[in-house]
């Protein structure tokens, strides 16, 4: 363990969390973690009093903080990647700004962590207190990274996560405008735990996602690190054209033997089955160009406009 650094960083994205970030960092400032303790507060793009309560409970803080301000909304993901490249603990717990995860379960994680000697622990709930749509937006994101995610089979993936030092370091290196964390994490390593903890519901303020940025999500999850949709679609092409030799087959034979005219409607469903098909394949595949042109034309991840650190941790404005 390195002394000159703390032992553990907590990374807390923040959108739009006037309401709830004073509550949240007093609540972080009263833990006890042996070996030191740091927030790394990131604002992504809010468009409330975030900026102005985040440097208020930074530059009073009595415990090591610093706080990011991004140049606008770039997602949760990307400002949890900027708040690791801040970090400096041996471990990193990434944990939400609503208070929903209670800052004192942070502590089961990290115990996880070191007791089992895990490179990363998530936690997991006996009950989540979301909207029934965010719900099932969770389940269908753990049943998506079951079959693209090199991850163990029926772990669930939860933004409550407690990761090492190299793994955070490792994680952090990527520059992708599209990432998802999880993902990463799977590439680095499958040395991965879990730690049951409360998940209570939000008292004020409304979340921050839509199921647009769910689906956004989805995305991320299935073209940056799969190319199962282009394998299901080749499956599809084939399937699709054997359906549509044997319909040949049946209308050659049908007028040969029965002397039928062809049929329009029929001729119109095969078309529209066709090419309702050519064009879903050309949109996943243009969904692969264009996320490889934005990374050619390296779209930026995030842009850190302020740094701001507590003047117990070597104050520091940009």
């Amino acid at each position: 363990m390195d002394e000159s650094r703390p032992h553990l960083s907590i990374v807390i994205p923040l959108y739009n969390s006037a309401l709830t970030l004073p509550a949240l960092f007093q609540e972080l400032s009263a833990l006890e973690i042996k070996g030191g303790l740091e927030l790394i507060l990131v604002n992504d793009g809010s468009r409330d009093e975030t900026e102005a309560i985040g440097l208020k409970l930074t530059r009073e803080s009595r415990i090591p903080a610093t706080f990011l301000s991004l140049t606008r909304n770039f997602g949760e993901h990307n400002a949890v990647l900027a708040g690791l490249r801040a970090s400096s603990g041996d471990f990193v717990i990434n944990l939400d700004d609503d208070l929903q995860n209670p800052p004192s379960e942070a502590v089961k994680l990290l115990a996880v962590a070191e007791a089992e000697d895990r490179d990363v622990v998530y936690a997991i709930y006996d009950r989540k207190e979301h909207a029934w749509w965010r719900n099932a937006g969770s389940a269908l994101t753990n049943l998506i990274a079951d079959f693209v995610v090199e991850k163990p089979r029926k772990l669930y993936l939860s933004s409550f996560r407690c990761m090492r030092r190299l793994v955070a370091d490792e994680v952090a290196k990527s520059r992708t405008p599209y990432p998802y964390i999880d993902g990463l994490i799977f590439q680095v390593t499958q040395n991965v735990g879990t730690a049951r903890v409360r998940h209570v519901g939000r008292g004020k303020g409304r979340s921050g996602y839509t199921l647009r940025k769910l689906a956004r999500l989805w995305l991320s999850m299935l073209v940056n690190f799969s190319i199962l949709p282009l394998r299901l679609m080749t499956f599809a092409g084939m399937i699709t054209s054997a359906l549509g030799f044997l319909a040949v087959i049946e209308v050659v034979l049908e007028h040969l033997l029965r002397k039928n005219p062809t049929g329009w409607t029929s001729l119109m469903a095969a078309m529209l089955l066709l090419s309702g098909t050519q064009l879903l394949l050309l949109g996943i595949m243009g969904e692969y160009v264009g996320r490889i042109y934005l990374g050619i034309s390296e779209k930026p991840q995030s842009v850190v406009r302020t740094t701001f650190r507590s003047p117990g941790n070597e104050s520091l404005l940009k």
